[in-house]
């Protein structure tokens, strides 16, 4: 399965992006990541549309604050339930300050909340990577998971 993250702006802090850098390396032996920040905030309007249309055709999944919290067993079931039912794409969509719009929420498969915390996006890319890739190690039985 191919996982697709788009999400509003660039990471510029430092410490985020050695963080990014880090797991998408990690994530290289497991499964296809592609980034995708080349999208500036330009209202929450705007950002969903152009989330959407870059998503078109994928399970899709928005990181939102006022969505499901998932364990990250939850969430390995789910992937590896995904890859059961052939699933070859799965795009994470990740907004910018003011949020998703309705439309977009309505229009995905899931809404999932990385934190009862509102994340500022950057950290919220460095969690959603790195429990991409934990959930990786579950479904291979590796012992990153304790």
């Amino acid at each position: 399965m191919k996982w697709h993250i788009h999400a509003i702006g660039r990471p510029s802090l430092s410490y985020a992006r050695l963080g990014i850098d880090e797991y998408e390396k990690r994530l290289r032996r497991y499964a296809d990541v592609s980034l995708d920040t080349g999208l500036r905030d330009a209202g929450s309007e705007t950002n969903s549309r152009k989330l959407l249309e870059r998503s078109e055709g994928s399970l899709r999944i928005a990181l939102d604050e006022r969505g499901r919290s998932w364990s990250t067993e939850d969430f390995a079931r789910k992937v590896d339930d995904w890859r059961m039912d052939g699933v070859k794409r799965a795009s994470l969509l990740v907004g910018g300050a003011e949020g998703h719009t309705e439309e977009l929420r309505k229009r995905c498969d899931h809404i999932v909340a990385l934190s009862s915390f509102t994340l500022q996006h950057e950290l919220a890319l460095v969690v959603l990577l790195e429990q991409i890739y934990r959930v990786h190690t579950i479904l291979r039985g590796e012992p990153y998971h304790r």
